[in-house]
């Protein structure tokens, strides 16, 4: 049986499979087959006698989940697969929460905010709290608030936390503290979690509830987590908490393709493995299936740059391949001129499909010029990573009736349709009836119940309108309780008034707006049909969690497949193409001008760049331009000292000498030429700044590092003026990017020994 059953796979994946007592670090080399032996072992369990309950296997996305069950499902049968714990991080803590959501104070169909419900509910209480918007960005607040989650730190200690408030009044956004206190106090109140809440609520559920823990220790014989460099700090104390009994703990990654720290992974969880589990059994998966040989060497002499590594050979038997070619542009508009007409030759010469084809680059902002060269030559592409199907208003509108039915509490699903379609319900009308919900402790929902009574000074005619669409929503919640997800969806899209709203507009977008509806009814079908074959309840409520916690890869179409894919390196991790570009590769760029100074994140930096090279099975162009546009200004480019970190036998690089080295002196810099766009084209023009020999005023005193703000035009006493563009760490260790304008580019300065002057 075992001969049959593990007949597919390499020794060193057979190895990794088979033993399944104990603590286990499998080292997985990009393309040598991790979801292979992640799926493998789960099955081989399962072959072993193992029951699915047993086992928990935790995944980054729903798609690799789904693939993985269903690739189980044939190797031992659908039946136990099914009843496998295998999903996303947040998809299994929230099955775990609903199980237990009584102990935490919430009620078991709790809602999930997204992003978007988040950021909504962030403004609305900057908006109450009469703060200035520029100072307290909705955005950025959020984000200060979900780093604080990842971190275990909750709202009460974020404020009792004197280091954190001291850093908050430096920086003049001293009511933070406030705004996060309120804002977990609304999700409370409205009976929700936002992403984050899913994971700092399980660590608070294991914690503060032994016995919750022990049940799910005793359950989980045996965890599988994918991806194990990208878990951050929460991730990480559940992984090891449930793990504590039976230490049957595999965890599967690449610490070469740890890329994730701005979202709080920590590189460390891989790393120190061995310390947590000192009787580990560590395997190393090093042949790589997917690239050239000459690819997978390319790759390897980068990240062998890096100190802080597990050490491994990463080899191929496939072709030898073509040596990755080193493009130089003099524009950054010619390089987007290079890489379409290379899609084009390639495409025609080696009869590849669009979609064989990604451009990867590492800012968002570079996709513009990609998609203007891409559009001149007829060539369909996606940008990976735009706005969901999910996250269309429509849809978005669709769903927050949904989620009201389940759940009434929900005030940011109930302010989102309160009054779409128009039903004469106003800006002011809300906002009263947000202001006296927030004022008597309860929800909007839970007031309309008393409007009768209440404070609101209502002129009748609203106070029925209000009436009426409680009584609406009461309705389909009445038919909630009868019907399956995709009856009660149909009734909602009908009732609302949305689809009469739509059906009158003329337009082409509305009419794309109804057909996203029909879309988004054919997706709850097929739910409801596929809960039905399962015997399963297909509720409306398992459908919404089901969506709340979906990736943008998980909502690919099937008409978006074959085009050029355009996108950011970090997008690309875990995809692969037979040709890949790597654009924008220079020094400030990439690596970023935010790292250049940290070796830890230049390291980050250059993980990165050994990723973007391994999504390529055949082809690698690597590109970089002479000039690009900064805020304006055209500034002379250098190529990324990551191209002449690549062995020189792997590469192709025609157009000049190969530095053996990039050495950058901060006097040369200060001296560089730059170009100017002319009507006759672009011409080279040596310029020389004029703040080379700048003299500040003698009696210049430099100001506090903690008052520099975002915006602030400052004084330099050698670079001269300057306007801080962006602000990155803290206390001690915070750095500001400050955009010279004389100097016609940006410089990153550690605040601590900067001395900025604030000008006035």
């Amino acid at each position: 049986m075992e001969k049959d059953f593990l007949k597919d796979l390499n020794e060193a994946q057979h190895t990794a499979v088979v033993n399944t007592e104990g603590p286990a670090l499998v080292i997985a080399g990009a393309g040598s087959g991790k979801t292979r032996v992640l799926t493998y072992r789960t099955a081989w369990l399962l072959n072993k006698g193992i029951m699915p309950g047993q086992i928990l296997a935790l995944t980054f996305t729903n798609k690799a989940a789904g693939e993985m069950k269903e690739r189980i499902g044939k190797l031992v049968g659908e039946d136990l697969a099914r009843y496998l714990w295998m999903g996303t991080f947040h998809s299994i803590f929230a099955r775990i929460l609903r199980f237990e959501a009584e102990f935490l104070g919430y009620d078991s169909r709790y809602s999930i905010y997204d992003n978007t419900d988040s950021k909504s509910l962030v403004k609305s209480i900057i908006r109450e709290l009469n703060l200035d918007e520029q100072v307290y960005k909705p955005g950025e607040v959020f984000g200060r608030i979900s780093s604080a989650k990842n971190n275990l730190i909750t709202a009460q200690a974020y404020n009792n936390n004197q280091q954190i408030t001291d850093r908050d009044r430096a920086a003049r956004k001293e009511r933070i503290g406030d705004i996060y206190r309120i804002y977990a106090s609304r999700c409370k109140k409205a009976n929700a979690m936002d992403f984050d809440d899913l994971l700092l609520n399980t660590n608070i559920l294991f914690r503060d509830f032994p016995e919750v823990l022990q049940k799910y220790q005793s359950r989980f014989s045996y965890i599988l987590v994918d991806e194990y460099q990208d878990t951050n700090y929460c991730q990480y104390l559940i992984v090891n908490k449930l793990a504590a009994v039976h230490r049957n703990v595999c965890v599967v990654g690449d610490d070469a393709q740890s890329i994730y720290s701005f979202r709080g992974a920590k590189i460390e969880n891989i790393l120190n493995f061995r310390n947590d589990y000192p009787a580990y059994h560590l395997y190393k998966l090093e042949q790589n299936y997917r690239s050239t040989q000459t690819i997978v060497n390319a790759a390897n002499s980068i990240i062998a740059k890096n100190k802080g590594q597990i050490h491994k050979k990463v080899w191929s038997k496939n072709d030898l391949g073509e040596r990755l070619k080193i493009v130089e542009t003099l524009t950054d508009h010619e390089e987007g001129f290079v890489i379409s007409n290379s899609i084009l030759d390639t495409q025609l010469t080696d009869r590849e499909l669009y979609s064989d084809f990604a451009i990867l680059y590492r800012t968002n902002a570079q996709s513009r010029i990609f998609e203007e060269s891409l559009r001149k030559k007829n060539i369909p592409y996606k940008i990976y990573g735009s706005i969901s199907f999910y996250q269309r208003k429509e849809i978005k509108d669709v769903l927050a009736y949904l989620r009201l039915i389940v759940n009434p509490l929900d005030d940011e699903a109930l302010k989102r349709i309160i009054n779409y379609p128009a039903r004469g319900i106003g800006h002011v009308t809300q906002e009263k009836l947000e202001s006296q919900a927030a004022q008597a402790g309860i929800s909007i929902w839970q007031l309309l119940g008393r409007i009768d009574s209440s404070q609101l000074a209502l002129n009748s005619g609203t106070v029925t309108k209000l009436k009426h669409f409680r009584s609406m929503i009461e309705e389909l919640q009445s038919m909630s309780q009868e019907l399956d997800a995709y009856d009660l969806a149909q009734n909602v899209a009908s009732k609302s008034g949305i689809l009469k709203d739509l059906y009158n507009g003329q337009t082409v977008e509305e009419r794309s707006k109804i057909e996203n509806i029909e879309e988004l009814l054919n997706a709850i079908r097929e739910f409801a049909e596929e809960a039905q074959e399962n015997d399963e309840k297909a509720g409306i409520d398992k459908y919404l969690e089901n969506v709340s916690l979906l990736t943008d890869m998980d909502n690919e179409k099937e008409e978006d497949k074959n085009k050029v894919t355009i996108m950011t390196m970090h997008s690309a991790k875990g995809l692969e193409f037979n040709n890949v570009y790597i654009a924008g590769c220079e020094e400030r760029l990439f690596p970023s001008l935010l790292s250049m100074d940290n070796p830890q994140d230049l390291e980050e930096e250059r993980r990165l760049f050994y990723v973007a090279v391994t999504r390529a099975r055949k082809k690698v162009m690597i590109t970089y331009s002479r000039s690009r546009y900064r805020w304006g200004v055209p500034t002379d480019c250098e190529p990324s000292r990551f191209i002449s970190e690549i062995d020189s036998q792997y590469i192709d690089w025609p157009q000049q000498k190969r530095p053996e080295a990039f050495i950058f002196n901060e006097a040369d810099e200060l001296q560089k030429p730059y170009f100017r766009k002319r009507a006759d084209g672009y011409k080279k023009e040596r310029t020389w700044t004029q703040n080379l020999h700048h003299k500040p005023d003698p009696g210049f005193r430099p100001d506090n590092p903690d008052l520099i703000q975002i915006g602030m035009k400052i004084e330099h006493q050698r670079f001269g003026f300057g306007k801080v563009i962006h602000l990155e760490g803290s206390s001690q260790d915070k750095k500001a990017t400050v955009f010279f304008q004389s100097l016609g580019q940006e410089k990153q300065l550690l605040l601590k020994f900067a001395r900025l002057k604030i000008v006035k």
